[in-house]
């Protein structure tokens, strides 16, 4: 049995997390918000959090790749300023489904259509107040062998198996047995 890797897996406090950190299943992706294929696994995402219910808790990290996708950073920092306004998920949402314009003036327009603040977000975007967080989690990612995105882990274990709805809940199934007392 491979013995999960503690930084791949949620953590309470430090992480956005969606259902309780103390749920059966634990399912971690590192995204970057620019990146086609975390656009394509969305839609999975949520099918799977809706099917697990309670008994799933999602964690998104950010691992912007920046050589390809020079919007990745920017959408990463507007998402943990939103966050700071208590809507990290939302333009977590809302980036991933407007996924071909993140400039800072669609990200400003996000912000607005969210109800946020969106003049002291871009603030805060420019001049790269959560550009620590964002690299933080980046550095958990190499840790943890994150070299692309999506990167997913169940209960700490990499999963690099196929994206597809099924796959996914088979492997969390899986995973999720294995640690049952």
């Amino acid at each position: 049995m491979i013995t999960p890797i503690k930084f791949t897996l949620p953590e309470a406090g430090r992480d956005h997390i969606q259902g309780s950190i103390d749920a059966a299943s634990a399912l971690l992706e590192y995204g970057d918000f620019e990146c086609p294929a975390c656009g394509a696994v969305y839609p999975v995402v949520q099918a799977i959090q809706e099917h697990f219910g309670d008994n799933l808790c999602f964690a998104f990290r950010h691992f912007p790749l920046t050589n390809v996708h020079p919007h990745a950073e920017h959408a990463a920092e507007a998402a943990e300023a939103a966050g700071a306004q208590e809507s990290f998920w939302e333009m977590h949402d809302m980036l991933f489904e407007n996924q071909q314009a993140l400039e800072d003036e669609a990200l400003a327009s996000y912000a607005a259509a969210l109800g946020l603040d969106e003049v002291k977000l871009i603030r805060e975007v420019v001049n790269g107040v959560y550009a620590g967080r964002v690299r933080e989690d980046f550095k958990s990612g190499v840790r943890g062998g994150v070299n692309g995105t999506p990167t997913f882990f169940i209960n700490g274990e990499r999963y690099d198996g196929p994206r597809g709805l099924e796959p996914f809940i088979a492997a969390i199934t899986e995973q999720t047995g294995r640690y049952a007392t």
